[in-house]
């Protein structure tokens, strides 16, 4: 297991302790096959991967794990893609923007509170309250670019 993988474990055991909930082996399998994935991944391809490792997991099974994951904050759901990604920084409640490459799939998480407090006051300026926010930018990563300009 890598170093990035190790560590991001080692957080998500961290904070589960610190809140007070349980880590299962089965949601600490979950978030491992997601810190692994170098794009966001989706349910039914963890539950194919599961399905190698373990007898009887089923589509709630999985989504049960996610959930739990997301109630914690130790991933993010990729709405455009229906998949999920492991959140860079689960210790801290934030908000972010994902940039997604439209060419190899590779996306980055990023935190911008500007950007976070301009939609909510622009929500406030039209009479909502803003419970959530979905930001999601697509385009090419440095590496697919490259890749265009060589062929």
């Amino acid at each position: 297991m890598n170093g990035r993988i190790e560590r991001g474990l080692h957080m998500a055991e961290r904070c589960c302790a610190a809140r007070g909930v349980n880590l299962t082996p089965l949601r600490r399998r979950v978030l491992e096959l997601i810190l692994n994935a170098r794009q966001p991944v989706g349910a039914y391809l963890l539950l194919g991967q599961l399905q190698g490792s373990r007898e009887k997991v089923g589509p709630p099974t999985v989504y049960r794990a996610l959930e739990f994951l997301l109630e914690q904050k130790l991933i993010h759901r990729i709405e455009s893609l229906n998949a999920y990604i492991a959140c860079v920084d689960a210790d801290h409640p934030h908000e972010s923007q994902f940039v997604i490459c439209t060419d190899c799939g590779s996306t980055e998480e990023l935190h911008d509170d500007g950007i976070v407090e301009s939609l909510r006051r622009h929500g406030r300026d039209l009479g909502y309250e803003i419970s959530g926010q979905i930001v999601e930018l697509r385009g090419l990563c440095a590496h697919c670019r490259g890749a265009e300009i060589r062929q």
